[in-house]
C-alpha cells in the first residue's frame, strides 16, 4: 500500500493494478482546488476538458482549447507535490496531423507542467499515442463514451451495449496497449465489458460509469463534492454538498455586512469606543 505522501508517476500505476491496489483519480482545474486534493492523497489528478462544463458554463466539451488546458495545468502542476497530473488533449489536438499532436502534448509537459496526457479514441489515434511515447510522454487512453465525439455518438449515451461494440471496445484496449498506453480511462460502459477489458489488460483501466471492476475509479470533483448542479450523471456518488454550503456561506456573509455585523468592529468606532 502507498503512503499518502508517496509521490506517483505512470509506472507506479501498473505497480498498484499488479499489486491489487486501487487507484483514485479526480478531476482539479485550479491551483487551491488542487492543492487539497493532493493532501488528500489523491493518486492521479485529471486536467479535463470538462473544464469547458463546470468551470467556463459551456454545454459541451468541444470549444476547450489546446491554450485553457495548458493554463490551468499550470496552476495545478504547481499545487501538487504527490499526485500524477495528467492533461487532457482537447477536441481535434490529435487530428490535425502528428507534429501538432506531439508539439500540443509537449507544451503540456514542458511548459504547464503535467506529467501525461490524456487521449480520447481507439485505432483512429494509436499512431498518435506511439510517436508521443516514443518522444518520452507518457499516454492515458480514454473508450466508451468519448466526449469530443458527442456529435458522432449522437449524445451522453451508455457505449459497447452490444456484443459487436463491445468486441470493438476490448479490441481498441489492446491496441492503445500495444501502442504504449500507459493506463486506459473506460466511460460509461456496462460493467461486464468493464470487467472483461480490465482482467484481459496488463495496463490498469480507469472506470468512470463503469461499474467495480475496474482497476480505479475517476470522477469529476465538481460533481462528487456537489459544485456543479446543472448535470448530475447516474452513477455519481455526491461525496459532500459544497456548493449548497457555499450558498449558505455566502448568505450568512451578504447578512451580516447589511446588518452591520462584520466587520464586528464596526459599531465600536461609530460609537466612539474602539482602540487598537
Amino acid at each position: 500500500m502507498r503512503s499518502a505522501d508517496q509521490v506517483v508517476r505512470a509506472p507506479d500505476l501498473l505497480r498498484m493494478k499488479r499489486g491489487g491496489e486501487r487507484i483514485a483519480m479526480l478531476t482539479a482545474y485550479d491551483f487551491t482546488m488542487a492543492r487539497h486534493l493532493d493532501r488528500a492523497g489523491v493518486d492521479v489528478l485529471l486536467v479535463g476538458d470538462s473544464l469547458g462544463m463546470v468551470v467556463l458554463g459551456q454545454s459541451n466539451t468541444l470549444s476547450v482549447t489546446l491554450d485553457a488546458i495548458a493554463h490551468h495545468t499550470a496552476a495545478v502542476s504547481r499545487a501538487v507535490s504527490r499526485a500524477l497530473v495528467v492533461a487532457d488533449m482537447p477536441f481535434l489536438s490529435c487530428h490535425t496531423g502528428i507534429g501538432d499532436a506531439v508539439r500540443g502534448a509537449g507544451r503540456l509537459v514542458s511548459e504547464a507542467g503535467a506529467h501525461a496526457v490524456k487521449v480520447e479514441g481507439g485505432h483512429q489515434v494509436l499512431e498518435v499515442v506511439q510517436r508521443l511515447v516514443e518522444a518520452g510522454i507518457p499516454v492515458m487512453g480514454h473508450l466508451g463514451l468519448t466526449p469530443q465525439s458527442i456529435h458522432q455518438i449522437g449524445g451522453f449515451r451508455k457505449q459497447a451495449r452490444d456484443a459487436a461494440e463491445a468486441r470493438k471496445l476490448l479490441e481498441s484496449a489492446h491496441a492503445l496497449q500495444a501502442a504504449g498506453a500507459f493506463a486506459i480511462v473506460l466511460e460509461l460502459i456496462p460493467d461486464q465489458v468493464a470487467a472483461e477489458v480490465t482482467q484481459s489488460l496488463e495496463l490498469p483501466t480507469i472506470g468512470i460509469g463503469a461499474g467495480p471492476c475496474c482497476d480505479g475509479q475517476v470522477l469529476v470533483s465538481h460533481d462528487a463534492f456537489g459544485l456543479y448542479d446543472e448535470f448530475t450523471p447516474s452513477f455519481v456518488k455526491r461525496f459532500a454538498e459544497l456548493g449548497q454550503q457555499m450558498t449558505a456561506a455566502a448568505k450568512d456573509y451578504v447578512r451580516e455586512v447589511r446588518e452591520g455585523e462584520f466587520p464586528a468592529a464596526r459599531k465600536k468606532v461609530l460609537s466612539g469606543h474602539y482602540s487598537d
